[in-house]
């Protein structure tokens, strides 16, 4: 039935001669592991694009919805893990063996003539390949994608005379947003992917015109060995072994949940992508007048030096130790960009973030009230208010700060007493925010010392509520005493938020209060209970094994603040969610670390389909016959 279905096949299509030209090829040198590369990074492009294909299914191209849509994906679809983790591995996997498969291209000469147009296809793979990546990287609009294509589209936009025009038009404006999110979808989904079938197409055809260049020793290249089942039989394997890899990775080392993009997380740091650090760093090296260096130079001259290489080095010779120019030149450009890129995973962000959006005019007779300033938040996020009152606003169990100013302290005295305040009073009941950075110091020194007598204005709790929102839903965003009373359902609730950035938040604002790690121990004189409650672990009433009953419990304190019951507690919890001192997505950053301290997964899978681990064993299996087939049928060619 078979042959038949074939002759028919071929009797209205060229179904034979397709077949023997794609498998009669004749390799120099006979079949090796080391002409597998280039067939690895084809399948590793097939995969992205049914990978893609099937997020598609689920994926929602908005400010709105995209991020949610994502982690509804990764966690209430079955296998949706799958899909989601193989596309994010296969990104950096297909980069990487464009890298190797180029880097033997060089290596082998076998950009030369007569092969001069397959080394310039393969480059303009390349370079789309990295387009490709840096075009799908805000998509989740996470804040990891969200703040390394703020760094990206930053960089762009500091290129001579076409900069400015080039970042408004990749973002759509002058700040990210909905616009980003849909230009970068068309680019990575559409027009970015039919260049490189194209030209992945002319690559093929170009490299069939000639075929496989073979190893440089005149001896090795006289004897030859089949395409088929050789060479495929080999190719099939190193494809079978990338994708065990992607599997593992995909299984064990899942991207992170980095929480929603927030535009107004000043304690996120933007990078860029793995692939991009390198011009992240060297940016740093050529400031002012110089930025063009960095920013149009850097990338010219590696163009030029990819697409120069088969026209500038003629030698017929191909043996890499005869041809020390063209190495050398390779391995110290490969070193100063490994370097580099090294730098950048360790430096702080070279490029300057944008603030948060200008507060728009009031209407008629509404006073326009700045931002508060970072001393200003940090009084009110670190819990200051629940002892001391400052204009109106707070306890009284503390000194009244609001003409902290008009008091002639210094700096000095002032720094000491946030560090050590028993040292100026042993019966201070005051915790000791030991743990605070010099410029958190510096910030509310600066806002008490503005403290003076006869201040007008806002008071801080309504100057906080006038700042500008994060960009999150603002359907349950906290505020009126109606949400209040009904407690509804946060913007915070609503997103997956990132454990380890929640650690940093929690130390911050919150370990001063409750102790190293959430242990607790710290007293709170006046209260009932005369501590702080601890968060690791976490009072049974509020825990839960399921991580969304488990933030709906803990949600409303952060959002709302508490006063602990007794005479007269000195410490009270703050509103941070309330009073817009935290963000939703900061808050929910803090709400995954906190169910982390009590070994609760906010990212768990609920719909695994098969459980990864599980799943894993079975590939394996899968694997190990499909092994085995492949080497009985090449046992069985070759007895014929």
């Amino acid at each position: 039935m078979f042959e038949r279905l074939w002759q028919w096949i071929n009797e209205r299509w060229p179904a034979k001669p397709v077949v023997q030209t794609l498998l009669t090829e004749e390799i120099p040198g006979g079949a090796t592991f080391k002409f597998g590369f280039g067939a690895c990074v084809l399948s590793v492009f097939f995969l992205q694009a049914a990978t893609g294909l099937m997020q598609l299914f689920f994926y929602v191209p908005s400010v709105d919805h995209a991020y949610v849509s994502l982690s509804f994906l990764r966690t209430e679809v079955p296998f949706g893990w799958l899909i989601h983790n193989l596309h994010y591995w296969g990104a950096t996997a297909m980069l990487t063996l464009v890298l190797i498969h180029m880097t033997q291209v060089y290596f082998w000469g076998a950009y030369k003539s007569p092969r001069e147009l397959v080394w310039l296809l393969g480059s303009f793979n390349f370079l789309l390949a990295m387009l490709m990546m840096f075009a799908g990287s805000p998509l989740p609009w996470d804040e990891k994608g969200y703040w390394s294509t703020e760094v990206g589209t930053s960089i762009a936009g500091t290129v001579p005379f076409i900069g400015d025009l080039v970042k408004r038009i990749l973002r759509g404006g002058e700040e990210m947003g909905q616009p980003t999110i849909s230009r970068f979808f068309v680019l990575h989904v559409a027009i970015l992917p039919v260049l490189l079938i194209t030209f992945i197409i002319l690559h093929l055809v170009a490299f069939r015109r000639f075929g496989c260049v073979g190893p440089w020793q005149e001896a090795k290249r006289s004897t030859t060995g089949p395409f088929w089942p050789d060479q495929l039989f080999k190719d099939l394997i190193m494809i079978g072994g990338i994708v065990i890899i992607l599997l593992t990775l995909a299984v064990f080392v899942p991207p992170d949940f980095s929480g929603p993009a927030d535009p107004l997380d000043t304690t996120f740091v933007p990078k860029s992508q793995w692939n991009f650090l390198f011009l992240f760093q060297a940016l740093k090296y050529f400031p002012g007048r110089l930025e063009a260096v960095g920013t149009l130079g850097i990338p010219l001259v590696i163009i030029l030096l990819l697409v120069s290489a088969p026209f500038v080095d003629r030698r017929k010779e191909r043996n890499p130790a005869k041809r020390p120019v063209a190495m050398g030149l390779f391995i110290v450009v490969a070193l100063v960009i490994i370097c580099l890129s090294i730098m950048g995973s360790r430096s702080m962000p070279g490029v300057t973030r944008g603030g948060p959006p200008a507060k728009p005019e009031g209407t008629a007779g509404t006073p326009i009230v700045p931002p508060p300033s970072e001393g200003e938040q940090l009084v009110k996020t670190l819990g200051c208010l629940g002892c001391h009152t400052i204009k109106g606003e707070g306890g009284k169990v503390g000194p009244d700060l609001s003409a902290e100013g008009s008091r002639g302290r210094d700096r000095e005295w002032l720094a000491k007493q946030i560090r050590e305040p028993k040292s100026h009073n042993p019966a201070s009941v005051m915790p000791a925010f030991s743990n605070l950075e010099d410029s958190q110091i510096d910030a509310l020194i600066e806002y008490l010392q503005g403290l003076k007598s006869g201040d007008g204005g806002q008071t801080l709790a309504s100057g906080l509520l006038q700042s500008p929102t994060s960009g999150f839903p603002q359907e349950g965003q906290p505020g009126s005493e109606e949400q209040e009373a009904g407690r509804p359902v946060t913007a915070a609730q609503q997103f997956i938020g990132d454990p380890r950035h929640g650690g940093k938040l929690f130390r911050q604002y919150c370990e001063a209060c409750h102790g190293l790690a959430g242990r607790g121990g710290v007293p709170n004189p006046g209260s009932a209970d005369g501590t702080v409650p601890a968060l690791n672990p976490i009072e049974e009433e509020l825990a839960d094994k399921e991580p969304a009953r488990f933030v709906a419990k803990i949600d409303p304190f952060i959002q709302y603040g508490e006063t602990p019951s007794g005479p007269q507690p000195a410490l009270k919890m703050p509103d941070f969610g309330r009073s817009l001192a935290l963000t939703q997505g900061q808050i929910s950053h803090l709400e995954a670390y906190i169910l982390s301290l009590n070994g609760v997964r906010r990212d768990q899978i609920s719909v695994p389909g098969v459980r990864p681990a599980s799943f894993f064993v079975l590939v394996l299996g899968v694997f190990g016959l499909g092994i085995l087939c492949l080497a009985g049928i090449r046992l069985w060619k070759s007895r014929r």
